[in-house]
């Protein structure tokens, strides 16, 4: 049997929650998102020794490969996607799912990595909102790696298909014109299932609330939800 080390085993329990965290921000099922998670590894340990090797960034493999997932039900379900959407910071949310696999890891090793992570996360989030406060297409680029993706629920009440737009060129571009595009929008970092995100407001309305992968210093996938229908919790007065 492979040995795995302490601090590799929490960086493996923590690549599961981010992604059901993905899988939750698109369907918000436990049982779907638990669904996709586990098709997501099935594909990753699918792949070749060697294959495996050579991914630089597994997170970042993982997340598109879930995002294609999640991408491929929607376009092919036939009812209106679920508007509940968790309350940014709610202790307990689906997203903080209970953590599976071996209870091999020492609490204090796994904290200290959560917390690491997280901390990585925070950063790299700001950059990304401070560029997007700014209309800022180069610093937006900057931030992200190249064959980053962003996805989008499309804005309207009933589900399309959605086609997710990929490299950082093309990304910054699109969001750029989306985010900064409309006329006295407020852009506030705010908890978004657990990890920073950003939600842009309209005289306190919630317009959009986007969510982003990070993978070591870079943004990996930036997740945008327009639906009205998921946006209601997210007003303020």
């Amino acid at each position: 049997m492979t040995e795995v080390s302490a601090g590799t085993l929490a960086e493996m329990l923590d690549e599961r929650r981010h992604l059901l965290e993905i899988a939750l921000w698109m369907f918000g099922s436990e049982t779907t998102a638990d669904r996709i998670v586990q098709e997501t590894y099935r594909r990753w340990y699918a792949l070749g020794e060697d294959e495996r090797a050579g991914i630089a960034v597994p997170r970042a493999w993982l997340t598109r490969v879930a995002g294609s997932i999640c991408l491929d039900l929607l376009a092919a379900a036939p009812a209106p996607a679920p508007s509940g959407t968790p309350r940014p910071g709610t202790a307990g949310a689906p997203a903080r799912a209970p953590r599976p696999g071996p209870a091999t890891a020492p609490a204090r090793q796994q904290s200290r990595s959560d917390q690491a992570m997280l901390a990585r996360h925070d950063r790299v989030a700001r950059r990304f909102a401070a560029a997007c406060e700014a209309g800022d297409t180069a610093a937006l680029r900057a931030v992200l790696a190249a064959d980053a993706m962003v996805v989008s629920d499309g804005g309207g009440k009933l589900r399309a298909a959605v086609h997710p737009t990929y490299g950082a060129d093309a990304i910054a571009r699109f969001v750029t014109a989306l985010l900064t595009g409309r006329s006295g929008t407020e852009v506030a970092v705010e908890p978004v299932n657990g990890r920073t995100g950003l939600v842009l407001r309209q005289a306190g309305r919630a317009v959009a609330v986007v969510g982003v992968s990070v993978a070591v210093a870079e943004v990996t996938a930036v997740w945008i939800v327009l639906n009205p229908d998921k946006l209601q919790r997210w007003h303020r007065p």
